[in-house]
């Protein structure tokens, strides 16, 4: 069974390996939490090198309350690598269920719905998170030592392209969904996000191309 700890404590050629398999998991929804860990570890390090400089004293404040935040953003999208591989097995298992009489035809029914919707929610959550990466990569942009600035920006598109690609397993299982409320308020809610993380992102890259070049 693929675990959390087996993915991301695996060595990157090990994971990449197991991304180009025949398997189904790990698949865009783990890349994409990975992806998303990774922004956050690198605006955890642009706070943790610019803790302790001169030039960022008046910061530090701020700088050490980034770096405990994107902490833990980092640990809970690690987590969420195996809550995707998790989502995507019942799904799958459901869709192995028997349907010989009407009752194993309702019973897989509804496990299938159950499946949908977890494996809408995970990614959905994945974005939220990396929505929140973003927003803590400004601040370690504004903040940050110009020696790393640019690692920051690297993070802040890591983040928005973790939640753009989150994005896309919500989009392929909500239209399934019979609770349509629920479907379109995720879409909604979302769209929106994206949209958000979309624009701050490429903010975020003019601030710190602009440090680069001054």
């Amino acid at each position: 069974m693929i675990t959390q700890s087996s993915i991301t404590q695996s060595s990157i050629d090990e994971f990449l390996e197991r991304l180009a398999s025949v398997d189904a998991t790990p698949g865009g929804g783990s890349a994409a939490a990975i992806m998303g860990a990774m922004g956050a570890a690198l605006v955890s390090m642009v706070c943790s090198v610019s803790i302790g400089k001169k030039a960022c004293a008046a910061a530090e404040p701020e700088l050490e309350t980034v770096r405990a935040q994107s902490e833990t953003l980092r640990l809970r999208l690690g987590a969420i690598v195996a809550e995707d591989v998790a989502a995507f097995g019942s799904l799958m298992a459901a869709y192995k269920l028997p349907k010989e009489s009407e009752a194993d035809k309702a019973r897989r029914a509804d496990a299938i719905q159950a499946g949908l919707r977890l494996a809408t929610e995970v990614p959905l959550d994945c974005a939220r998170v990396c929505a929140q990466v973003v927003e803590l990569a400004r601040r370690a942009s504004e903040h940050g030592y110009r020696g790393v600035i640019s690692d920051a920006g690297v993070g802040v598109l890591a983040a928005n392209s973790a939640a753009r690609s989150a994005a896309l397993n919500v989009f392929i299982n909500a239209p399934a969904l019979k609770d349509r409320h629920f479907a379109q308020t995720s879409v909604a809610e979302l769209d929106k996000l994206l949209s958000w993380c979309a624009l701050e992102s490429e903010a975020v890259y003019a601030l710190v191309r602009k440090k680069l070049e001054s």
